[in-house]
């Protein structure tokens, strides 16, 4: 499918793909690459509606770095579980060394 065709949900989808293994990004930094710097929400709605498109949603967090969206996830600690599989250390929903792990598509893409 060519990008021009995709709606802003797909868009999000295929930064979220691309985040590496072991990192994470946020969902305004999501918005602001793909030109929407105030639809960080909108980001949030398409991460909630990921399940079963092979999206790493466990990859995207909020500005701080705070799990906002681990009661998506199945089970209790689901998205906290999967995050510390890549090694990233999670200590009361909070990623610590967040800076040392965020991920920014606008510097990588």
């Amino acid at each position: 499918m060519k990008p021009e065709t995709l709606n802003f949900f797909d868009k999000v989808y295929e930064v979220a793909r691309q985040i590496p293994y072991g990192r994470v990004t946020s969902y305004g930094a999501i918005a602001n690459y793909l030109g929407a710097a105030r639809s960080a929400r909108m980001v949030g709605y398409a991460m909630n509606g990921s399940a079963g498109k092979d999206v790493p949603a466990h990859r995207v967090v909020n500005r701080k770095g705070l799990l906002t969206g681990k009661h998506h996830f199945e089970g209790t600690n689901l998205m906290q579980q999967l995050l510390e599989n890549e090694g990233v250390v999670v200590i009361d929903n909070q990623i610590q060394d967040f800076n040392q792990v965020f991920w920014d598509p606008a510097k990588e893409l």
